[in-house]
């Protein structure tokens, strides 16, 4: 029997993060990851952005669940958001289901749902069409896995993120022999990983960077501070084993992650001793320098914010101290080049030093060309459908798919709403769906959007300039002369000849208005804005937002006995 497939991304292509891919198979929605993705530069005041749910709250009685490939916040953020508004089962690994109950737990919309499930590399989950089974994959977090919907027709193989590393262990390991098992069928669509698809060089193996750690820790006789990203739980295993055999023990430099207490909890990341773990300041200088470590965790560069308070002596706890040894073990993005460069110098002006493993090492948590090559051969996919990665990268991984014999008809390089529609012998391009970004700013979910940004925007560049004013509309007077205030603007002291030549701008124009027969609220403060513009960008060439707020007052004939009413209304230019 032919299957209807359509592969649907609403998030994680031409983009860093966010992995949301919807297959749909005959009358059934089967969801691969419900990830975030952490703002940029641009999104002021944003704190996680999240996908567009849209076009599953149109088809949500088709949803069968959603299938997770790991517990990172790209594959799991976005749960606590999706389930307040849906109510589906929840399929993961052991550890991710764990991480992603955390989650969904810390959101009162969705801490009543109660419906996870297990799996493991054995388990295989059959509906009326569709069977669903995984394979272990290697990642910065364990128990990651691979997802497979077999149809008639072939299958649709999900890799989630990975990479290949023989030398991992353990439940890093990759099922190398469960992939080739699975290439062994018809395989119809394979959705793979993007991250690292434009790095043509063979990775370091994870045994490098455990030796490397180690070197540090061994050869140095001073403090070692460790900058590491808390949801890169490999990277934590190597320092906590590498303090361990170098005779250090550890002081945390703030509160640990509740992913990585979750994963200690669990067996999933060891402490060698349980000992090694320093309770307090005094108890750390009561040790020599060279058997102490300083761990700093958090995510999304913030082990580099905290070196950076560190260097410059205003954190609470612990400063650098001359002769401190700063070990980066994060890969940190591009967009934190200048971050790095920066922290880079206040360590040096504190008198300490920077390693940096990225500098030395060839490492990545994701698939190298590489890595792709080896796994297009094992899977022999008819299409491949780069995903998780900016667009560079899964141009990259069509290069990749390229050398190895497979045409541009049978690469899909998708957009956030792309529709990839298989007939049974093909599969082509069918219409768009709703797609994009829903923004989350503390407890407001879906209510930013780009015009609030854009705002946000002007706010921070050019600043706000507010103007105050009471109008007696019936005797078309101005009472009170305009008061101007300005913030992020101009320094007011400094500039009162603009601030008189605008208020005389703003009593004409609100007289003219006054004394216009056909008097509007909605005209007088638009007239204001408009030429108080014009006149602050013809003086500054700089636009801030206006904010004309216009009290009327009507005067009776009894002293002290007014009404007030306030006008008031914001806009930017």
């Amino acid at each position: 029997m032919k299957s209807s497939i359509k592969i649907i991304p609403l998030g994680g292509v031409r983009e860093d993060g966010k992995n949301l891919y919807a297959i749909e198979i005959n009358d059934g929605i089967y969801i691969l990851d419900c990830g975030l993705k952490y703002p940029d530069n641009g999104m002021l005041g944003i704190d996680v952005v999240i996908p567009d749910f849209s076009y599953l709250e149109d088809n949500k009685d088709k949803i069968v669940g959603i299938f997770l490939s790991n517990g990172q916040a790209d594959s799991i953020g976005a749960l606590p958001y999706f389930l307040s508004k849906f109510n589906v089962p929840v399929f993961g690994s052991k550890l991710t289901i764990e991480l992603a109950k955390n989650a969904i737990n810390e959101n009162p919309n969705s801490r009543s749902f109660d419906d996870y499930n297990v799996i493991n590399s054995k388990s295989e989950i059959i509906f009326d069409d569709v069977t669903v089974t995984f394979f272990k994959t290697s990642y910065s977090i364990p128990d990651s896995m691979g997802i497979v919907l077999s149809v008639d027709d072939g299958q649709i193989v999900y890799t989630g993120d990975f990479k290949f590393d023989p030398a991992l262990k353990g439940e890093y390991k990759t099922a190398y022999g469960d992939i080739a098992r699975v290439g062994d069928k018809n395989v119809i669509a394979l959705l793979s990983d993007s991250g690292n698809a434009d790095n043509p060089y063979p990775m370091d193996s994870e045994l490098k960077v455990e030796k490397y750690i180690f070197d540090v820790f061994k050869d140095n006789d001073e403090r070692i501070i460790v900058a590491a990203n808390s949801a890169n739980i490999l990277r934590l295993q190597q320092v906590f084993d590498a303090a361990y055999k170098s005779n250090r023990k550890i002081y945390i430099g703030h509160d640990l992650s509740k992913k990585v207490i979750t994963a200690l909890d669990m067996g999933y990341l060891v402490l060698p001793d349980k000992d090694m773990i320093i309770q307090s300041v005094k108890e750390m200088n009561d040790l020599s320098k060279n058997e102490i470590v300083i761990l700093e965790t958090n995510p999304v560069g913030e082990p580099i914010k905290v070196i950076q308070r560190m260097a410059s002596q205003k954190e609470k706890s612990v400063n650098l101290i001359p002769g401190d040894i700063v070990l980066i073990t994060t890969t940190p993005s591009p967009a934190l080049d200048n971050t790095m460069a920066k922290t880079r110098d206040m360590v040096y002006r504190a008198d300490g030093e920077v390693k940096t493993i990225s500098d030395d090492l060839n490492i990545s948590n994701h698939a190298s060309d590489e890595d792709l090559q080896m796994l297009i051969d094992l899977l022999n996919p008819e299409y491949v459908i780069p995903v998780g990665g900016e667009y560079m990268m899964m141009e990259a991984h069509r290069q990749t798919a390229n050398e190895l014999g497979i045409d541009n008809q049978h690469i899909l390089l998708m957009n956030k709403g792309d529709v990839a529609e298989y007939d049974g012998s093909k599969m082509h391009r069918g219409s768009s769906v709703e797609a994009g970004n829903t923004m989350i700013d503390g407890i407001g979910i879906g209510d930013i959007g780009n015009i609030v940004l854009r705002d946000r925007k002007v706010l921070s560049e050019d600043g706000i300039f507010i103007i105050v004013v009471t109008i007696d509309r019936k005797k078309k007077l101005i009472i009170s002369r305009p008061k101007i205030t300005s913030r992020g603007f101009i320094y007011v002291k400094s500039n009162k000849e603009l601030m008189n030549e605008a208020s005389q701008i703003v009593s004409k124009t609100i007289q003219l208005n006054l004394d216009n027969k056909e008097f509007d609220w909605s005209h007088l403060k638009q007239a204001v804005r408009e030429q108080i513009s014009h006149f602050l960008f013809d003086k500054t060439k700089r636009r801030p937002v206006i904010l004309p707020v216009i009290m009327e007052v009507n005067q009776h004939h009894r002293k002290n006995k007014h009404s007030f009413k306030k006008h008031s209304n914001e806009s930017k230019k």
